[in-house]
């Protein structure tokens, strides 16, 4: 059918023909472009400034790590390992080391445990004291772990736990739970409890319910959560210092310390034992990263 001319105050218009698409709308002066209309140099220049200035300090630490001692260039060649060899067998990284890796599991499994069974709470009952105990966790948060060195000291010196790697596990646990349990129970939430109820009527206890339906479904909340106190324990100083005094009970944080003298400081075993730190951090998240953004946004849906 042809288009229709109708007349409106002595104009003239026509008709769009029956079935014919509308046309858009034209844009603005002045509104906003879309993102595919922004020039890529706008986007990349940014974000090469921020990856070039994230990336100097590592290289720096790198070029110290395998520079000889005494040289000055600044391209790594020729390379020597003398320095990770100075430290790991002289300067006793090897058991600092495996310290770290003990105290960095432990503190893993324990945190995401407890977190899994006070989120599961949070998430699926009603209490009294829920709202408060919500407010409390997160009040948690803006106290600092330097406030609490000395009542801690104290319980684990009458429990006769100073100088113990478990000392430093119970006080990592005892910090990440909070933030752990609040990222457990959103992530709980997420799961419809219909799942679990139709496990109760084919005769699967509490229990067996949440094992066989729920805990699968919590992979990517589980990795965020374990991999977040893992790196945490990992990188912390205060508690190793404060509960750990004998040497072979040290972590790699304060095994790094005692590379720096009051005189003087060798750079060339600093940055080789700051680099044997970093290895097992970033084999974490090269292995997690999608899981962890995943756990996390999904952990932060519901409150």
């Amino acid at each position: 059918m042809t288009a229709l001319l109708t007349e409106k105050n002595g104009t003239a218009r026509r008709s769009p023909a029956h079935g014919s698409p509308p046309s858009s709308p034209r844009r603005r002066p002045g509104r906003e472009r879309a993102f595919d209309d922004v020039p890529r140099w706008q986007i990349y220049l940014p974000l090469g400034l921020y990856l070039l200035f994230t990336l100097i300090p590592f290289y720096w630490m790198l070029l110290f790590a395998v520079r000889p001692a005494g040289s000055t260039s600044l391209v790594p060649w020729p390379m020597t390992g003398a320095h990770f060899s100075k430290v790991w067998n002289e300067r006793s990284f090897a058991v600092f080391f495996q310290n770290s890796m003990i105290v960095g599991v432990a503190t893993l499994v324990a945190t995401t445990l407890v977190a899994l069974a006070g989120g599961y709470a949070l998430a699926r009952f009603d209490f009294r004291v829920k709202g408060a105990f919500m407010l409390a966790l997160l009040c948690s948060q803006f106290i600092p772990g330097a406030l609490m060195l000395v009542p801690l000291f104290e319980i684990f010196r009458n429990l006769q736990m100073i100088n113990s790697l478990g000392s430093v596990v119970i006080a990592e646990t005892v910090f990440q739970l909070p933030l752990s349990i609040i990222l457990i129970s959103g992530f709980i939430k997420n799961v419809p409890v219909s799942l679990e109820e139709a496990a109760w009527v084919d005769g699967c206890s509490r229990f067996t319910a949440f094992r066989t339906v729920v805990l699968p479904l919590l992979r990517p909340g589980l990795i965020a959560v374990g991999s977040f106190a893992f790196v945490h324990s990992w990188n912390h100083f205060l508690f190793a210092l404060m509960f750990l005094s004998e040497q072979d009970k040290q972590t790699i944080p304060v095994g790094l310390n005692t590379l720096i003298g009051a005189d003087s400081v060798d750079l060339g075993a600093l940055a080789a034992g700051g680099v044997i730190a970093a290895v097992p951090v970033v084999i974490v998240f090269a292995f997690i990263q999608k899981w962890l953004i995943t756990g996390f946004s999904a952990g932060a849906v519901k409150g």
